[in-house]
């Protein structure tokens, strides 16, 4: 075999690290492993194990400094609640009174950021994880089974053990979890990129609003790793100026967010361009280049995970050439005014499109800066112990999802307590722990991992049955549990039926080393359906939290954040284009909204029929105000400073009477009735002077001014669907259940 090449050899290095948090959990459990079987306390294994685990539960993506100071608030927490855990064992109802207590005190903690939410999260599960240790050790009569202080100790010991491993490989690779940000952030960019050409189709009878629903979802993806990335950045530079990889990065995702606002705007209707030039290729030449832009952002993504220099290519160059030409040919020939109008429209597309390849170039250059003065990041961490205990007090109300999951929980492991104590199952705390794992915020995801949980266990126990007979050997058993660990945490967050049965092949690999598992086969499998339809039964029944109950709420969100988008790009056509962070922020808040809006109408349908009668129409709304969103990209992807002139007041003052509209819609989903557009005097106003401003604008007028009037046409026009969809939606027809914010 030949030797590994400097460059390849760092090549393998940056793989292996990429692979984060499993390989630490490899070294973490292996090592422990090895340090039990050396010293023969091979009963320490399962402690050590599970607080290693739950160790790993609470950890977030963070520099090295902040990954310390959270690991010793994760220990801390650890430590007293496995105390708690152990004094209050033997008194029933102490134990669960406390746990209770515990369970809605720590949810209400993840309201002040994903950090503590972790940690919290972690906390429960490590509290459900000393029940089991107590409990394995009263069933095991013995000197050292009975010391006191031993199991939290050694739970605290497992914690500590993984948070070192997890501190050190912060400090070794401080910008991997950023580089893997970015990779994932530019392939679902690039999905979204592509998704996007095929609306350039020229076929007449194109579905186009299932087209934009699964542009929503795919947004949805988009913003999500947009903010995921943007948080990952913010930890490791804070108030500080970023160097080296850190500051590239930066300039990336600063890029990204660039080319995902061009390439979310929309030009014009796209099944008028359709009929408009079904006899040409000028459409095709718009969905090839648009498709190469977003193989160039997968070609981006792969560049970033190898560390390699980003090559443009010339593909890109040559289909914004053969676009422009296809344009230039389509003026020569004889047409309408409206298909002139429409021509219009495809310029503005071609401009936007050269744009986006030129940020796309940019990524090329190593600060990635791509001609940028101001790349300030916004800070959405609590600034202090005071904002934090607010965050936490907004959600102490009924209507709060994060109140009503964590009261829901808090009930059920109470149930779940109660079903132990009245049918005395062996290894009865599985039930309470399938119950904490199972029990999610929303119906859809709680069914799931119902059903998820119940098969992976059967799996897990079938698999560990069969393991059991075939190697006896408590090497080999060592050897599979840690296997099963890793495995764990590589399949947690995309396949969890695996990542079950892989921790409950983990957890009877580590039984079977101080005691025969075999015994836990059939409890394992029973336990996990009782506490799986305990969680089920809590989410429908107890403060249950049905999505169609807050999309006004939602909805009103989305349309305030259309308004403060639009209100940022009125004034850059008054100032010209400037990316600063109040721009940046609208534009971002904007799109959170849009996909929170999206998750909660997904949600929807995972839910009963009987909740959501009128789920088509909250379907129609999100299209409508994706599509809205669309509009404003554009106006955003063509900020550009225009002369004071006659045309130009009308113009902003149809896009102040649109802000107005979008905020007084806004407030009437919140209060739960929507005002006729004849009542708004200023909105009629404003709506017949941008009629008559486009009426005289024309094709050969200045392209921006013409660009800024046909999109706030469209605009309005998505306004009246919205309102329409609004006035359905609070309007319910007879024998419907009214859907206002319980």
């Amino acid at each position: 075999m030949l030797p590994l090449s400097p460059d390849a050899l760092r090549q393998r290095l940056r793989s292996f690290a990429s692979r984060a948090q499993p390989v630490r959990i490899l070294l973490t459990l292996g090592s422990l492993m090895a340090l039990c079987g050396a010293t023969g306390h091979a009963d320490a294994v399962i402690p050590l194990f599970l607080g290693a685990i739950a160790s790993a539960l609470a950890e977030t993506d963070d520099s090295w400094r902040g990954r310390l100071r959270a690991q010793l608030v994760t220990l801390a927490c650890f430590a007293a609640i496995a105390i708690a855990v152990e004094a209050a064992f033997g008194l029933p109802v102490v134990f669960i009174a406390g746990l209770a207590l515990a369970a809605f005190a720590l949810t209400m903690l993840g309201a002040i950021e994903a950090r503590y939410k972790a940690i919290a999260y972690a906390t429960l599960i490590l509290a459900m994880y000393t029940t089991l240790g107590i409990e394995n050790m009263n069933s095991h009569a013995s000197a050292v089974a009975a010391a006191r202080g031993r199991e939290p100790l050694l739970l605290v010991a497992g914690a500590a053990w993984y948070g070192v491993f997890s501190v050190l490989w912060c400090a070794i690779f401080p910008a991997q979890p950023v580089q893997a940000r970015l990779v994932v952030l530019f392939t679902v960019l690039g999905n979204f990129v592509r998704y996007k050409a095929s609306l350039f189709e020229p076929l007449r009878g194109i579905d186009i609003e299932r087209k934009r629903l699964a542009l929503a979802q795919l947004n949805a993806e988009v913003v999500t790793e947009l903010n995921a990335a943007k948080e990952s950045i913010f930890r490791r530079i804070g108030a500080r100026a970023p160097t080296g990889r850190i500051s590239r990065y930066r300039g990336l995702y600063l890029i990204a967010q660039d080319v995902h606002e061009r390439a979310s705007s929309s030009h014009d209707d796209y099944n008028a361009l359709a009929d408009a030039f079904f006899h040409s290729d000028l459409l095709y030449r718009c969905q090839r280049l648009l498709g190469l832009q977003g193989l160039a952002c997968q070609r981006l993504a792969d560049s970033i995970a190898r560390r390699e220099p980003f090559d443009t290519g010339t593909e890109t160059v040559q289909a914004l050439a053969d676009l422009r030409s296809a344009i230039a040919h389509e003026r020569t020939r004889a047409a309408t005014p409206e298909r002139m109008l429409l021509l219009a429209s495809v310029e503005a597309l071609a401009r936007n499109l050269a744009l986006l390849d030129g940020q796309l170039v940019g990524a090329s250059e190593p600060s990635a800066r791509a001609g940028r003065t101001e790349m300030g990041l916004f800070d959405r961490s609590p600034r202090s112990w005071r904002d934090a205990v607010e965050r936490v007090r907004r959600q102490l109300a009924v209507r709060s999802p994060l109140f009503r999951h964590a009261l829901r929980l808090s009930i059920a492991l109470v149930a779940g307590y109660g079903v132990m104590q009245a049918i005395h199952p062996a290894q009865g705390y599985w039930i309470l722990l399938t119950t904490l794992f199972v029990c999610q915020q929303t119906y859809g995801d709680t069914i799931a991992r119902m059903g998820q949980r119940i098969a992976g266990t059967a799996l897990g126990v079938v698999a560990g049955w069969a393991l059991l007979q075939l190697f006896p050997q408590p090497l080999v058993q060592s050897v599979i549990a840690v296997v099963a660990g890793v495995l764990f945490f590589a399949t947690r967050t995309t396949r969890y039926l695996l990542a079950t049965a892989s921790m409950t092949l983990l957890v009877l690999m580590c039984f079977n080393q101080v005691g025969d598992s075999g015994v836990l086969l059939v409890p394992r499998l029973v336990d996990t359906a009782i506490g799986s339809a305990i969680a089920g039964l809590a989410v429908l029944l107890v403060l249950p939290h049905w999505q169609a109950r807050r999309i006004n709420e939602l909805a009103a969100t989305a349309m305030r954040g259309h308004a403060g988008y639009l209100r940022q790009i009125v004034g850059q056509y008054r100032t010209g284009a400037r990316d600063h962070l109040e721009y940046r922020l609208a534009r971002r808040n904007d799109h959170n909204a849009d996909a929170a809006l999206s998750t909660a109408v997904s949600d929807m349908f995972r839910e009963p029929g009987y909740v959501r009668p009128r789920a088509g129409v909250a379907l129609r709304f999100l299209i409508r105000s994706h599509t809205l969103l669309s509009y404003l990209s554009a106006l955003g992807a063509h900020r550009a400073a225009l002369p004071d002139s006659a045309q130009m007041a009308v113009l902003r003052t149809a896009a102040e009477g649109a802000i107005a509209a979008l905020e007084a819609l806004a407030a009437g989903l919140e209060k739960g009735t929507v005002s006729d557009p004849g009542d708004l005097d200023a909105e009629t106003a404003a709506r017949a002077a941008l009629v008559q401003a486009i009426a005289g604008a024309g094709a050969d007028g200045d392209p921006q001014a013409r660009t800024f009037h046909t999109e706030l046409g469209l605009i309005w026009l998505q306004i009246d669907a919205l309102r329409s969809h609004a006035r359905e939606w609070l309007q319910p027809a007879a024998g419907d259940t009214p859907t206002a914010p319980a």
